[in-house]
């Protein structure tokens, strides 16, 4: 007769547990590599009033910041899957789910200081501002700031796949701590 007061977590919890961690991971370095891809390989060159003009991301600390953050991210993430297929044979030990939680909550704070500072520099790029002077470079550059649009959306969803895999985390910690 099974005991119920056992704490142990079943194999369909751990199988489950299992899966969804890959699956966010597998996601995640999608999403980031997709990302940072977008971001490097992003110039443009147009002429604007007579004059030729570059748009790179290199040419922004702040996106080069955004696109190296999802560079070491997707890094991390490909080390974690790793990780988790070699820990997922050993037994459940709270001190790996302790840094597990760690690793992905540096990861998602990493990937949003990331988001946050091109966000605010490609806001700019995208309105300018009238009050000193700064004017919009948008709609000189369409297929830069597109693409730069689109490396925030999947940035971002990293952002969202990593803060899922943190809650996850926590709460494994706490099912574990009970």
């Amino acid at each position: 007769m099974a005991n119920t007061n056992d704490k142990s977590p079943s194999f369909k919890m751990q199988k489950t547990y299992f899966v969804t961690q890959i699956t966010l991971r597998i996601l995640a370095i999608s999403v980031t590599m997709a990302a940072a891809w977008l971001m490097i390989s992003n110039k443009e060159t147009t002429v604007v009033y007579g004059i030729q003009a570059d748009a790179r991301y290199s040419y922004s600390p702040a996106f080069k910041f955004f696109a190296f953050a999802n560079i070491i991210a997707l890094a991390f993430s490909v080390l974690s899957v790793i990780l988790i297929f070699v820990l997922g044979k050993m037994a459940v030990d709270p001190i790996c789910f302790y840094y597990f939680f760690l690793h992905d909550l540096t990861i998602a704070l990493l990937l949003l200081a990331g988001c946050a500072a091109g966000t605010s520099v490609a806001y700019v790029g995208k309105y300018g501002n009238n009050h000193i002077g700064w004017m919009a470079i948008c709609d000189h550059f369409a297929k830069f700031c597109n693409r730069t649009q689109a490396a925030f959306i999947l940035s971002y969803l990293g952002f969202a796949f990593y803060l899922i895999l943190t809650l996850i985390s926590a709460k494994k910690l706490q099912h574990l701590q009970d």
